[in-house]
């Protein structure tokens, strides 16, 4: 064998796991920053665009994931040929652009389109991390990255307001568009600087109709994979939910619209406790175990708190703390459950690993938003469409996990 193949065969260095760790936070708080950060400007963007029906600026958001959503049919496919990096450098180069093209938005239809393409660009970073996880890692041990990752992750949606209200004092809904390039920009310059590409050209797959089809198939045709797809769409389905309508849950229900952000920040700090059990006990109990026992918890904590809402036993004190301690359950669920089901839906998937994240995420997500936005545009002034929604996902999560092997 010559030197040439022997370095061709050679395994990518890996990085130093805490940097390793850090750049994938990095790279996937790009998506939480482009949700969360735009909760504070909701108000702001539906006096200025759609002032006669202002529930529609919460299309904002959904308009983003569905544009990730549909983003990652591409992503993954592409980065099985062309590789992983450069993907994430090219979906980092639409976000931008269309990042760019919102801030001179004059209308709300205008502003969903940009936001629909920012979505594009932000499947790069979102999928084609896990596929480059999956690249070095596998099984429990990648749950176990993947959930210290989520344990950053956690902290932008527990900052990401705050840091929109702040940039929103200052220079109005606009400029959180700057701070959303600056993200890319950073993020990008890290991973074409520290790390190296984990898909040789050896192991690439043609952009080829058969080729495709083959590595669909397969993933579509395999029954671990369509339930922990299955099961993540609800969890995304219940989370988005409760998103689109945080901050009128927040601000009109209970009356903290002037602390929005803070009390967003405290709710993601303590569900981060989350990602850290997962990470602390995923080896000793496993994927599955685990996962189950969240989605048991949620719905029973949101079983308690509808029947305490529906049947006014709740003074009006407790009202919001019991509020709180739901939406702070649902976070902590996230945290427990979707570094494990991503793990298990990729485990045996690693020779097609760009197709089959892909392909889990674009059904989880699309899938997520034909729940996420209705219960968001049936906010009647209560929280008891989100908890609904939340109760019978989680229901339906707990049966299947039943399902699944570890």
């Amino acid at each position: 064998m010559t030197d040439s193949s022997l370095a061709q065969a050679a395994p990518p260095r890996r990085l130093p796991l805490p940097e390793f760790i850090a750049m994938l936070a990095f790279l996937f708080a790009t998506i939480a920053f482009s949700i969360d950060a735009m909760l504070p400007a909701l108000p702001d963007i539906a006096a200025e665009l759609t002032p006669d029906n202002v529930n529609r600026a919460q299309l904002i958001l959904t308009a983003f994931v569905a544009g990730m959503g549909l983003g990652t049919l591409f992503a993954g496919p592409i980065s099985d040929a062309i590789g992983r990096k450069r993907t994430i450098t090219i979906g980092f180069g639409i976000y931008i652009a269309a990042t760019i093209a919102a801030l001179y938005a004059d209308s709300l239809e205008f502003l969903l389109i940009a936001r629909f393409v920012q979505g594009l660009g932000a499947a790069g970073p979102r999928i084609v991390g896990l596929a480059l996880v999956r690249d070095l890692y596998e099984g429990r041990e990648m749950a176990r990255i993947t959930s210290f990752v989520m344990m950053i992750f956690i902290m932008i949606p527990a900052v990401a307001p705050t840091l929109g209200a702040g940039i929103i004092a200052i220079s109005g809904w606009q400029g959180v568009f700057l701070a959303f390039i600056a993200f890319a920009v950073v993020g990008a310059l890290w991973l074409n600087m520290r790390q190296e590409e984990t898909l040789p050209p050896a192991a690439r797959r043609p952009l080829r109709i058969p080729t495709l089809y083959a590595a669909a198939r397969e993933v579509l045709s395999d029954r671990q994979v369509m339930l922990a797809t299955l099961i993540l769409t609800l969890g995304f389905g219940q989370m988005f939910g409760l998103l689109s309508s945080a901050q009128q849950l927040f601000g009109e229900t209970y009356g903290k619209g002037e602390n929005f952000h803070l009390w967003f920040a405290a709710m993601a700090l303590l569900s981060g406790s989350g990602t850290i059990l997962n990470a602390t006990f995923v080896i000793r109990f496993g994927m599955r175990r685990i996962a189950k026992w969240a989605y048991v918890m949620q719905t029973i904590v949101s079983g308690v708190v509808l029947t305490a809402l529906l049947t006014d036993i709740l003074p009006q004190a407790l009202r919001f703390p019991a509020f709180f301690f739901w939406a702070t359950s649902v976070f902590f669920m996230a945290g427990v459950t979707f570094g494990n089901l991503n793990a298990l839906a990729l485990q045996r998937m690693g020779h097609i690993a760009g197709m089959a994240a892909s392909i889990i995420a674009a059904i989880s997500t699309l899938a997520a938003v034909l729940i996420a936005a209705p219960v968001g545009l049936l906010y009647n002034g209560t929280a008891i469409p989100a908890i609904t929604a939340t109760l019978i996902c989680s229901a339906l999560a707990w049966a299947l996990m039943r399902r699944l092997d570890d």
